[in-house]
């Protein structure tokens, strides 16, 4: 495993208290080879999660979210100290941009001179706000959908199952514009071809499956499919994101591919954590770094 040492500070928000501290942190990808996340050996306490890291001229590189657990150092039988996890601040950016939120970027001048400890965290610490999200409520339906923290999907009631916050990858035949999940539920119910739908919350549309090979993560989809190929699918790790693009770290191209193909590419290579798909042109584009998100129309992102 390559890692990559840097000076970084983490922050932290608890009451009307916000501090930070520095440490000399490797990053690389988080536990179980997740690249969604950093490790960091910046020590960490209760109220240090959802507050940011940044690195020495202050820029975000990640969330503090995670430590090593007591239960996994007991199992490997190595006490180890501060093994802690950030989500990514790309990875933060493509929520962000989903919910129509936009970020600022910026990179370090090439006159910036060097800012203490000390200085930074007086910078960074008045940029530390508690922000709370409440979800919306959600329409009632016939299946019971999981939470929106639930990894995995609901237990079949009558002839499917539901799962909220993830999409479900097969074959689309057919697609249903201005229709609600029931109305979407209840037209894959009556057409025997149909095995599986997803509906885009966002936009109201309903597309329908002929066959499902895996669900993965979308919070603006709610995916459902027939009990019957409940033993095939495969309930996976990625995240997709629509009109979000990473620019670099292309690595492999695919032509006169679809989405499917794609996602199978990527999840079959231990080199790519992340594909971009381009529908109009059939391409699918493999990358091997996670780079700095971008909006983009006509782009279909995956993220391990």
């Amino acid at each position: 495993m390559v890692t990559v040492r840097r000076s970084i500070l983490s922050a932290f928000f608890s009451a009307a208290l916000a501090s930070t501290c520095l440490a000399d942190a490797p990053t690389s990808s988080g536990t179980g080879f997740d690249t969604r996340y950093i490790q960091i050996s910046t020590p960490i306490q209760p109220g240090n999660s959802g507050g940011p890291v940044v690195d020495r001229d202050g820029f975000l590189i990640g969330i503090t979210s995670a430590t090593l657990s007591k239960g996994i150092a007991d199992e490997i039988g190595i006490t180890a100290q501060n093994v802690n996890f950030a989500i990514r601040a790309s990875v933060a950016d493509l929520f962000l941009q989903s919910q129509g939120i936009k970020g600022q970027s910026g990179d370090r001048a090439a006159d910036q001179q060097p800012i203490s400890t000390a200085d930074l965290a007086d910078k960074i610490t008045p940029s530390v706000f508690q922000i709370l999200c409440y979800g919306e409520e959600q329409e009632q339906t016939s299946i019971n959908t999981p939470s929106a923290t639930t990894n995995l999907p609901a237990q079949p009631i009558a002839s499917f199952i539901g799962a909220r916050g993830y999409d479900a990858i097969g074959f689309d035949y057919r697609a249903v514009k201005d229709v609600t999940y029931s109305g979407c539920h209840e037209i894959c119910e009556g057409d025997s071809q149909c095995k599986a739908i997803t509906y885009n919350t966002k936009h109201g549309v309903c597309f329908l499956k002929d066959n499902v090979v895996a669900l993965i993560r979308n919070s603006d989809a709610v995916a459902a499919y027939a009990s019957s190929k409940a033993a095939d699918v495969i309930v996976s790790d990625f995240t997709s994101y629509s009109g979000v693009d990473l620019p670099g770290g292309d690595y492999k191209r695919l032509r006169g591919s679809n989405y499917l193909q794609c996602f199978t590419a990527c999840i079959s290579d231990n080199a790519c954590k992340a594909f971009s798909y381009v529908p109009k042109k059939s391409e699918c584009w493999l990358k091997d770094v996670i780079g700095r998100p971008k909006a983009t129309k006509g782009v279909e992102l995956g993220i391990k």
